[in-house]
């Protein structure tokens, strides 16, 4: 089974390569986060037409979060308890999806930015780390293989940014965060991917301005973390690069997992 986790960075935007890159990469399912569209808006249909069961959560133009899958999708639960809201009035915004997709439960995630140290939304995502840290435990707990993927806006090791110097005094490096990623790590969940695709210089994301990509000024900020069920069947890994190259690419590569039966 091959899974995958991308941040498409607007599904009507990039709905053209989305089906591309599905049918080049053949996987069997795809979290996709950062959709930027109501469920009205998004293209089940066309997704639907490749052989995928589809599933998405979105309120408006922000966030959004997706499964596709063609080995089973069932169980879908938007968001989870207890997630903390965000905005005037407050809202549960539309940041994880879980199903079961072929045995397995996925979530796909979209992690609050943070924007800036000291910044309220940086309260917000460490807040919203906080709560799905006690649902990691309890997937952990229950010994079913489960995958937390999707963009979670943190870069946990020195060598996950093009330069700490660079980004020492801003969000996505801070101790706070990664206290919140590690306490995902301490449930049990394991980094399938990064044992496969070692840094340094092994990124992600890059950002669209001063040609970052070509300067190869990155970061690694999405991960597929797995229950130890999971991560025992992992054979492989890989961060399609190629992927952010050319005409309306995302700024965010494909992470994708090889799974032994």
């Amino acid at each position: 089974m091959r899974i995958a986790t991308w941040n498409v960075n607007s599904i009507r935007s990039r709905i053209d390569r989305v089906e591309a890159w599905l049918q080049r990469s053949d996987v069997d399912v795809l979290l996709i986060q950062e959709t930027k569209a109501t469920d009205a808006q998004f293209p089940f249909d066309r997704l639907k037409a490749l052989g995928y069961e589809v599933a998405h959560h979105g309120l408006n133009h922000w966030n959004g979060v997706a499964i596709l899958s063609r080995v089973g999708l069932s169980d879908v639960e938007a968001s989870f308890a207890q997630a903390p809201a965000w905005g005037e009035p407050p809202v549960v915004e539309a940041r994880a999806l879980t199903a079961t997709c072929g045995g397995i439960r996925v979530t796909s995630v979209y992690v609050p930015n943070g924007r800036h140290i000291g910044d309220p939304h940086m309260a917000y995502k460490l807040s919203w780390l906080a709560e799905l840290r006690n649902h990691a435990e309890q997937w952990v707990a229950s010994g079913q293989p489960a995958a937390i993927m999707g963009d979670w806006n943190i870069a946990p090791q020195d060598e996950d940014v093009w330069s700490m110097e660079y980004y020492l005094d801003k969000s996505h490096v801070s101790p706070q965060e990664r206290a919140a990623f590690q306490a995902i790590l301490d449930t049990g969940f394991v980094d399938v991917v990064r044992p496969h695709t070692p840094g340094p210089g092994t990124y992600t994301y890059w950002d669209y301005t001063r040609l970052a990509f070509q300067k190869r000024r990155g970061m690694r900020i999405d991960f597929i973390l797995g229950s130890p069920p999971f991560a025992a069947r992992v054979t492989g890994a890989a961060i399609d690069r190629e992927e952010r190259k050319g005409q309306g690419a995302s700024d965010h590569a494909p992470v994708v997992v090889e799974l032994e039966d």
